[in-house]
């Protein structure tokens, strides 16, 4: 049997960030996570470009055009959806994810869902760098090992 895996040597390629202004405090801090990540695993700093869109239902729009350009190894895709008292928040997270999984498969290219689906503020600031990590970071170790991964398939 013939195992297949990425891993988290530095690799080759430029990576974009798409970020929502919406929940703008907590999505910085995503974005610091996502740079810092990127960086401990090899990335330079000039090899990433920020994007930033109104709010995370946009984000499936520019993470495809973006995946579809090809000159980027990743796409990662951050953001804070937070529950208010409507549905709004559903239509959102859902819209978001099913987006991003479609610009993926679209391009052939690791699109990463770094998007926070939470209940409150408090919730997000902890999934932000506070006591539960920062999913940011994870976010951008995802896209390196996804990378290392598909360029090591033999198809």
């Amino acid at each position: 049997m013939t195992t297949f895996d990425g891993d988290l040597t530095p690799p080759v390629g430029r990576f974009a960030l798409v970020a929502a202004r919406f929940n703008q405090v907590v999505v910085e801090q995503l974005v610091a996570g996502a740079r810092s990540g990127l960086k401990r695993h090899g990335v330079p700093d000039d090899a990433i470009d920020l994007v930033w869109v109104p709010g995370s239902f946009e984000i499936p729009l520019i993470a495809k055009r973006l995946a579809e350009s090809r000159r980027y190894a990743a796409v990662i895709c951050l953001g804070a959806i937070i529950k208010g008292e409507t549905d709004h928040y559903d239509f959102v997270a859902s819209g978001a994810a099913h987006g991003i999984a479609q610009a993926s498969l679209a391009s052939g290219l690791p699109v990463i869902f770094g998007i926070l689906t939470c209940d409150n503020l408090e919730q997000a600031l902890n999934r932000a760098g506070g006591k539960s990590g920062n999913k940011g970071y994870d976010a951008a170790v995802a896209a390196i090992e996804m990378v290392n991964l598909l360029g090591r398939l033999p198809c």
